[in-house]
């Protein structure tokens, strides 16, 4: 080292040791001189200090490591390593960075962080899968992946160790090294065997995971799952191995402890009816789940956890019988311990209660004899080579024997899940390798410790064991693969401790001989230990107790407690407990007692029984002590371990109280110092523990190189002249052959050399800069403070002027307000007098008016007291002379009624009192029933209601005087009016419910108008926004370059389409995956004699694939489709099938209009050739076309008399029920309806009708004049050539009189059908218009009628009149398809007459030319087959043929020469032909295997980038071509004539267009795979870690991972990309599309959804590195992005927003190289950064790392101002970005501007069997 640097120097930061932080930072004041016994140092507080330092008591402290070095991924990186550095970078990571990841060398160091993080996803999977160690941050998935990529490349075991303390989160861990290789290595076949690898854990957990105090989760067995995978590395299979579990747990848990998670959440869920007979209840009720006194967790809900545990039981395949015996199982122990055994009097024994709930359920459960158990519970068999005998046991001792029937019992199921979770794992295939992952329990010390810790802690010093073996073993590696001269590491050995505890008369050897002696006891095993090791070095005896020993274990001193060791090395359990299990109705239960080595005797005959019993010998596997099992079963993972390549994580506890993001140094070091981690710190500081290579090297201390060496090309002997330059002493540097390896601290001293040179460097730049900075400003200053004295001078001048003028302005206003002042105050004084005496004289006089008034009242009230007074007296003499007269009436009113009552019991007298009223009573009963039923006639009933009632009372009245005229007693009278006063009430009520029910009534029928206006509006409102949405729609499809109106439309339509492409691509997995059945299923029953041909393939294709087209039925959907559009869902659900029959009846209609025309256009072609073919010919030709027309002629009439007739009958069926329903006006208005349409039918009809007889005319006018020419030939046989010449003009003018008759029928026709189509469509709007009004209507009259009866009545008419004509139409249909069959075999008879018409003629035509050679020589020179119509003919033969040239065998160099996209194009020119001949089955054929076969080659040839984009092309071009030529006007804007000549005429390919379309995209989302496949290895390399700015990027020295076996090292050396070579790759992907005629738009699209991958996979790689976020990387980042954006705008695709999809990172290098300090900074970042999520802002700024002294970290407190900005934002919590995210990919309708009839077809693609039509 240079003589002149000293490490304690001033201003050198150290750690010194501290009691409560472990370690404090300091800093250094004064140089320090070797040997000086004092250290002056001041804290971070400023507090000074005096460090005392001895070479005995105080060593030197250790020196700091730079801040750059703080925070590094890899604690091996650090210049300076020891315990402090360690622990210093382990708190910044956790507690600035929140990172829970740390690499030490080979070890993963994790913290818990006691939150749940976002970094577990399946998109973090992905980003970690294929990287190697070094590359991304530490994380659990990097150590899967290496381990699963050395497993692949060495074909070498794994083993990943996952180790720490209760509660530091190794099961968690395991758990997720698990999920990587499920999701990596899932497998190959539908087993779903990573299904249920991940499905145990949630078991494991139920039955092996408890509370304690450090951890709510806490693992307390150890497992070790080995994954299994073939040959291709996919998981086959899995086992599990466990060690130790904590039976003791079973019996008994410590204050704020738990037992396992199983028992309470089967007590959570006793409740379930499946768990009725388990006889459970709260979990407080049971002594073995309440001795915690704490049965709930936070945060966890044990009965959702048991639904899971049960989930899991059922994937992992055991039966719901199994699972019920389980969980009755565990309900047993539950109430075994609650069992109460009784002492009796004695002490010496005890009974239980016969009527103990528990005991009856504990039998019931495991179905053993309650008596048996009752008895062996409370008693011991003791067996002796004489006799047996039976032993009461206290109750103490029962209590014992019942805690271990217990735990043994729970600990056999323990064993038989774990065994069926090996069951349900195991496969039959065999293994090629396995990863191991290791879930043990870490260094435990207690309190009190016991044989579980000393047996946990025993396990810990095998792996360290191990582990220190390892780390040194690949140390040694590095130095030999390098070359470099290695001295022997002295490293601890831990090897004396196994000795002292596994060795022969060690602890355990020792413990298992004191548990063979009878009365063995814990005291006399403690006594021998003393004796036996009280020399060795690592055991230890406490000064204070003689129960207890000491280990000296790796991690620290561990005090055991020899109390409870022998019992529990024992673990006794009586023979006879086990016995009764054993005799179980249950075999489950039974099962789990047996022995392996027990096998079931046979059954025999004849028993045999022994003279004497002879007692059995024990088992040896029974003999086996739980020290010797656990022993063995660790000496077996040892001999795994070892011959599997480990990787190591060890869990970090970083708080005792479970906090989230909390750190407590104390407990981090002792749990550092436990696990092993400072001892590789160790093992590397002590040789050379920091290396580089030499390009980093070089690159990171240019700046110490001399100019000359800088440019010299051997950058080896560069460095090694440097470093022998800089660093005097040989030892702390060597060479390697591609590193520099460096003792500790030589690091930091050139990290300081190179800071001091750019120091000195910016002193020179800034003292420079300064100076002219200050001259200039000098001479500002100067020059504005001469200006600013001049001006300065002047306006002390003005203000002193301005003063005087003020002063005297001051003055006169002063004057002037003091007078104005002193005049108010005197009016102020003079008003205030003058109103005091105003109030005070009012005053008196209202006191004067107020007595009088006084007066006045008080005689009124005299007045009229006086008066009250005398009319009481008054009032009180009658009411008495009243009282008198009452009494003697009635004295004398009881004479008479005594007199009356005698009468009243003779007959005579009743009879003529009831003469006639029960008469007149009932009279008006029934006129009161009327009245109350006729209330709908409200006022005339009335009227005559209250009339006869008027004429009644008259009458009862004369009655009533008359009776009272003939009797003198009037009580009947009474009760005679009492009774017409009760009917006259009762009317009253009746007229008040009357109107109460109108009122009623009118009120409902107003709220339901309301309502139906409301409804009314809001459906004109949704039609007028539906109509606006259809109007957007179109205009979208109609021109994809228009702007699009509404941003929210446009995320809609993007929504949809991307829904429905993500079906689509599951689809074409699903029907890949059936395809990949179907060869498996050839290949399994395939027959060597057999071969299936081209035909019989595609036909079976075909008729699994797609269906056949049928215009009619196309029709049909799309005239629904509309319908409901127009009306609605649920108004077309009603109706839409009593009009669609009709609707189909008109589009027949106008086919047969379309056919009339086909009729006249071959007329005219007809015409247009008569003047240029031989009149011989001509006429046997017409002859034929006669006879085909006057056939086509008759049947359209018989076909027109048929329809004719049909609607006849209909229109009299619908007027029959019309007329038997004529009181319904909905029936009316709907009859009238349908007459109407079928009106309109029938004029159509009558139309066609003229049409056929104006053809007929013409038809029979062109045969009369053939016959004439045919006559006038016969009549001159001999002079042919001269009346040819004669008669020329002649038939000149004949045959343009003819062609003009034609062309005018033609056009009169046409006319008439466009005005009838109009009228037609025009008709068909009104209809669905007035379809919507009555179906309003019919829906509000049925909603006022739905009270009435009638209405009911005529709503079933009605929906039976709907049912019959719904029959009668089906009907209709089924007669139409019926006509329809008959028609199409008509059509196929005609074509064969005519083609035997055509054969004739043809024959006729060869023997008239041997007589007339001249007219055949004219007719081979006109040559009229020139004349093309763009379609080519094939036979069905070669079709197969057809396909396997232009589809199977085509590459696209074939026809790189001719027009882009031929083969589309060819293809559609032979669908043509099919169209035109009218062969439906051929164009069904031909398209459907044309899109198999397409299918068949881009499965071929799914990783060929040109093939697939020559595919897509090609079937987008000729989706194009069926849209460009169906006749549709929509596709027809852009035609020309002749283009629209050539449209489909027989077919609509409508469905087959979406089947293309669909095609389209899967290839389309195949080619985007392709793509991105290739350009994934260059992404990152090009856009991060390529250097596009020489001298720019920055070098950080890096740590052991980058030198590990990560790194495939045998391999040539990765290849490093940049941004030119991926430009040029994307270059290349343009330039092929674009060969193969691909439209712009879908290029465009693919550049953005590659640009889209291009982002993702840059700004997620950049998320999970630590060394690309710095400055120098930012500025890299943005250069790169500004290149992509030029290439786009250099190749025409700046437009296609693939620009957009580069924002984020482009927003991420503005973050990198942005201030970062102020809250002004924070703001501009918010406001920048808007395309990242907070997450992803926050993560970036915890990444960020400055590569030199002089960059500024990121502080805490601003990345928690950032945080505090950016709360309000709503955005998602998912870290990185979707890297499957697919753009919804849209085809734009490009019409092709080529002529078909130009087409010209190679000869190379050997096509020479298609015609030319």
């Amino acid at each position: 080292m240079a003589s002149n640097y000293y490490p304690y120097s001033k201003y050198t930061r150290v750690w010194i040791p501290d009691p409560e932080e472990v370690w404090k930072a300091a800093e250094i004041t004064r140089d320090y001189k070797e040997g000086e016994s004092v250290l002056h140092l001041k804290l971070e507080d400023e507090t000074p200090l005096v460090y005392s330092v001895g070479p005995s008591s105080n060593p030197l402290p250790f020196l700091r490591n730079p801040d750059i070095l703080v925070g590094e991924n890899d604690l091996t990186a650090l210049s300076y390593l020891h315990e402090p550095a360690v622990l210093h970078n382990l708190r910044v990571r956790f507690l600035e960075s929140n990172a829970i990841y740390t690499y030490c060398g080979i070890v993963l160091v994790a913290i818990n962080p006691y939150e749940q993080l976002q970094i577990y996803g399946e998109e973090v999977i992905n980003a970690y899968s294929g990287q190697n160690m070094g590359d991304m941050d530490p994380h659990i998935f990097a150590v899967a992946e290496e381990a699963f990529k050395q497993m692949a490349r060495d074909e070498r075991n794994q083993s990943i160790i996952v180790s720490g303390e209760s509660g530091a989160g190794k099961t968690v861990s395991a758990k997720y090294a698990m999920r990587y290789f499920a999701t990596v290595g899932g497998s190959s076949n539908d087993t779903n065997v990573e299904d249920k690898v991940l499905a145990s854990s949630p078991i494991m957990e139920a039955i092996g995971n408890a509370k304690t105090t450090r951890n709510d989760n806490s693992s307390r067995f150890g497992k070790y799952i080995q994954i299994g995978f073939n040959k291709y590395y996919h998981i086959i299979g899995a086992n599990m191995r466990t060690y130790l579990l904590e039976k003791s747990r079973v019996v008994f848990q410590a204050e704020d402890e738990r037992n396992y998670h199983i028992f309470y959440q089967l007590c959570a869920s006793a409740s379930l009816p499946e768990f009725k007979d388990l006889s459970l209840s709260s979990a407080e009720d049971f002594t073995y789940t309440s001795l915690g006194e704490n049965i709930f967790i936070e945060g966890v809900n044990d009965a959702e956890d048991f639904k899971k545990t049960r989930e899991a039981f059922t994937l992992l395949g055991v039966k719901d019988s199994s699972q019920n015996n389980i969980f009755k199982i565990i309900a047993s122990i539950l109430h075994l311990g609650n069992i109460e055994i009784c002492s009796e009097r004695d002490g010496d024994s005890c009974h239980i209660l016969r009527d103990d709930v528990h005991l009856q359920h504990f039998c019931r459960l495991l179905g053993v004899e309650l008596q048996q158990m009752e008895h062996w519970l409370c008693h011991r068999k003791l067996v002796t080579t004489a006799e047996t005998y039976v032993k009461n046991m206290t109750t103490k001792q029962a209590n014992n024997a019942r805690d271990a029937l217990a735990k043994h019992i729970y600990a056999r199921m323990f064993d038989w899940i774990v065994e069926h979770i090996n069951k349900a794992l195991y496969t039959s295939t065999k293994q090629h390798s396995f990863i191991g992952v290791l879930d043990i329990y870490g260094f435990e010390t207690f309190e009190v410790n016991s044989f579980e810790q000393f047996c946990i802690n025993y396990a810990n010093e095998k792996l360290q064991q191990q582990f220190n073996s390892h780390v040194f073993k690949l140390e040694q590696e590095e130095y030999m693969k390098e070359q470099i001269p290695w001295t022997l590491i002295d490293f601890y050995d831990n090897q004396p401790c196994i000795d002292l505890i596994e060795a022969k008369l060690g602890i355990l050897d020792l413990l298992d001989e004191e548990c063979k002696v009878p009365k063995g006891t814990d005291q006399n095993w403690a006594q021998k230990l003393y004796q036996q090791h009280s020399s060795s070095a690592q055991f230890q005896k406490p000064r204070m107790s003689n129960t207890s020993f000491i280990v000296v274990h790796f991690a620290d001193k561990v005090e055991y407690q020899c109390e409870g060791f022998l019992a529990k090395n024992r673990d006794t359990i009586y023979e006879e407990q086990i016995n009764i299990l054993k005799a179980s109705e249950f075999q489950l239960v039974a099962d789990l007692f047996q022995e392996k080595g027990d096998v079931p005797p046979a059954k025999s005959r004849v028993n045999v029984r022994a003279m004497k019993t002879v007692p059995k010998v024990p088992n040896k596997e029974h003999r086996k002590t739980v020290g010797h099992q656990f022993r063995s079963s660790l000496h077996l993972l040892m001999d795994t371990l070892n011959a599997t390549t480990p990787h190591y994580v060890r869990c970090i506890k970083p708080n005792d109280y479970k906090e989230a993001f909390s750190f407590d140094s104390s407990r981090a070091v002792q749990q550092l110092r436990a696990c092993g981690v400072l001892e590789t710190i160790r093992i590397s500081a002590a040789g050379y523990p920091s290396r580089w290579t030499y390009p980093d090297f070089f690159s990171r201390y240019r700046v110490l190189m001399k100019k000359s060496d800088k440019a010299s090309s051997d950058k080896k002997l560069v460095c090694r002249n440097l470093l022998e330059m800089l660093i005097k002493e040989p030892d702390m540097f060597q060479f390697g052959k591609t590193k520099i390896f460096f003792r500790a601290g030589q690091v930091a001293y050139l990290e300081k050399l190179r800071a001091d040179k750019f120091r000195s460097a910016c002193i020179m730049i800034q003292k420079t800069v300064r100076g002219w900075l200050q001259r200039l400003r000098y001479r500002k200053i100067r020059k504005m403070a001469i200006a600013l004295q001049r001006y300065g001078r002047g306006y002390l001048a003005r203000r002193y002027a301005d003063y005087l003028r003020l002063t005297r302005a001051a003055i006169i206003c002063q004057k002037q307000f003091r007078m104005v002042r002193d005049q108010q105050e005197y009016l102020r004084v003079r008003r205030a007098v003058v109103t005091i005496q105003a109030y005070t004289r009012g005053m008196f006089i209202r006191r004067i008016y107020q007595e009088f008034l006084l007066h006045h009242k008080a005689m009124i009230i005299q007045k009229n007291v006086r008066g009250w007074l005398q009319r009481k007296k008054f009032r009180r003499a009658r009411d008495a002379a009243i009282i008198i007269q009452c009494a003697f009436r009635r004295l004398r009113a009881k004479r008479q009624l005594k007199q009356l009552k005698i009468e009243a019991r003779s007959a005579e007298h009743l009879k003529k009192l009831n003469t006639g009223m029960e008469n007149k009573i009932v009279q008006l009963q029934r006129k009161m029933d009327d009245q109350s039923k006729e209330y709908r006639t409200q006022n005339e009933q009335l009227k005559t209601v209250n009339a006869s009632l008027g004429s009644e009372v008259t009458k009862l009245q004369k009655e009533l005087t008359q009776l009272r005229s003939q009797q003198e007693d009037g009580g009947q009278l009474m009760s005679l009016q009492e009774e017409l006063e009760r009917l006259r009430e009762e009317l009253q009520e009746a007229h008040a419910l009357r109107k109460r029910l109108e009122e009623e009534h009118s009120s409902e029928k107003m709220d339901l108008t309301q309502r139906v206006e409301e409804l009314e509006n809001e459906n004109s409102l949704l039609k007028s926004e539906k109509e606006e949405l259809n109007q957007r729609i179109l205009q979208n499809s109609q021109s994809s370059k228009e702007e699009v109106s509404s941003v929210s439309l446009q995320s809609e339509l993007d929504q949809e389409r991307q829904r429905y492409q993500n079906l689509l691509k599951e689809f074409s997995r699903l029907e890949q995956r059936y395809d990949n059945l179907k060869e498996e299923m050839s290949l399994n029953k395939f027959h060597p004699g057999h071969r299936r041909n081209p035909s019989t393939q595609s036909s079976l294709e075909s008729d699994s694939n797609y269906p056949s087209v049928s215009t009619s039925e196309i029709g049909d959907t799309e005239d629904s489709i509309q319908l409901v559009e127009e009306m609605g869902v649920e108004k077309a659900a009603m109706d839409i099938s009593l009009f669609m029959k009709l609707q189909k009846r008109v589009r027949e209609l106008e086919q047969e209009r379309k056919r009339l025309q086909t009729t006249v256009d071959k007329m005219e072609e007809l015409a247009k050739r008569k003047g240029s073919e031989s009149k011989g010919s001509v006429l046997e030709q017409e002859t034929a076309d006669l006879a085909y027309n006057n056939l086509k002629r008759q049947e359209l009439e018989s076909e027109n008399k048929k329809l004719k007739n049909d609607l006849n009958e209909l229109r009299k069926t619908i007027a029959e029920r019309a007329s038997q329903n004529s009181s319904s006006n909905e029936l009316q208005d709907s009859y009238n309806l349908l007459v109407s349409q079928l009106k309109s039918a029938s004029e159509e009809l009558d139309a066609r009708k003229e049409e056929v007889l104006i053809l007929r005319t013409q038809i029979i006018s062109t045969a009369q004049l053939q016959e004439d020419k045919q006559n006038e030939h016969t009549d001159e046989p001999d002079s042919v050539p001269k009346v040819n010449n004669s008669k020329e003009p002649v038939d000149k003018d004949e045959a343009l009189r003819a062609y003009h008759g034609l062309c005018e029928s033609k056009k009169l026709l046409e006319s008439q059908l466009q005005s009838q189509s109009r009228q037609h469509k025009d008709e068909l709007e009104a209809l669905h218009h007035q379809i919507a009004l009555l179906k309003d209507d019919i829906e509000k009259k049925q909603e006022l009628l739905a009270l009435s009866p009638e209405a009911r009545v005529d709503y079933s008419v009605q929906q039976e009149i709907t049912r019959l004509t719904n029959d009668n139409l089906d009907l209709k249909e089924l007669v139409e398809k019926l006509e329809k069959n008959e028609r199409k075999l008509k059509k196929q008879l005609r074509i064969y007459m005519k083609k035997v018409q055509e054969l004739e003629a043809a024959q006729a035509a060869a023997q008239s030319s041997r007589s007339k050679q001249e007219l055949t020589r004219q007719v081979t020179v006109q040559r009229r087959e020139k004349d093309f119509q763009g379609m080519l003919e094939y036979n069905k033969e070669d079709e197969a043929l057809l396909l396997k040239s232009l589809i199977s065998d085509m590459h696209p160099s074939k026809v790189s020469a001719t027009v882009p996209c031929l083969p589309a194009y060819i293809l559609f020119m032979c669908i043509r032909h099919a169209d035109y001949i009218n062969d439906d089955q051929k164009v069904e054929s031909l398209l459907t295997s044309t899109i198999n076969t397409i299918k068949k080659v881009l499965k071929k040839n799914n990783e060929d980038f040109e093939m697939t984009s020559f595919w897509l092309a090609n079937t987008s071009r000729l989706l194009h071509c069926l849209k460009q030529y169906s006749g549709d006007e929509a596709f027809m804007t852009q035609n020309t004539a002749k283009q629209n000549e050539h449209c489909l005429k027989n077919f609509d390919l409508a469905e087959y267009r979406q089947v293309l379309s669909d095609l389209s995209i899967q290839i389309y989302q195949q080619l985007i795979k392709v793509a991105e496949a290739a350009i994934q290895p260059m992404i990152v390399s090009a856009m991060l870690e390529s250097e596009s700015i020489p001298s720019l990027a920055g070098v950080k020295p890096m740590g052991y991972r980058n030198r590990s076996s990560s790194m495939d090292t045998d391999a040539d050396s990765p290849t490093s990309y940049t941004v030119k070579g991926l430009i040029r790759q994307l270059g290349q992907f343009v330039t092929t599309m674009r060969d193969h005629g691909l439209d712009p738009e879908i290029v465009g699209q693919v550049v953005r959804q590659l640009f889209h991958s291009i982002n993702t996979n840059t700004l997620n790689n950049l998320l999970l590195r630590k060394d690309v976020c710095s400055w120098s990387t930012g500025m890299q980042l943005r250069y790169n992005t500004s290149q992509m954006e030029e290439w786009l705008r250099g190749n025409n695709l700046y437009q296609s927003k693939a620009a957009a999809t580069l924002e984020p990172i482009i927003q991420v290098a503005q973050l990198l190289q942005v201030k970062k300090k102020t809250s002004q900074d924070a703001e501009a970042i918010c406001s920048m950064c808007t395309a990242l999520t907070t997450q992803q802002i926050v993560k970036i700024l915890n990444l960020y790392t400055p590569l030199n002294e002089f960059e500024e970290r990121v502080t805490v407190a601003f990345i928690r101002n950032i945080q505090n900005h950016l709360q309000e934002r709503n955005d998602p919590g998912q870290l990185l970005m979707d890297t499957k995210h697919i753009f919804p990919v849209l085809f734009p309708y490009t019409p092709s501007a080529l002529s078909l009839e130009m087409l010209h077809i190679p000869a190379s693609l050997g096509l020479e069997f298609l015609l030319r039509v």
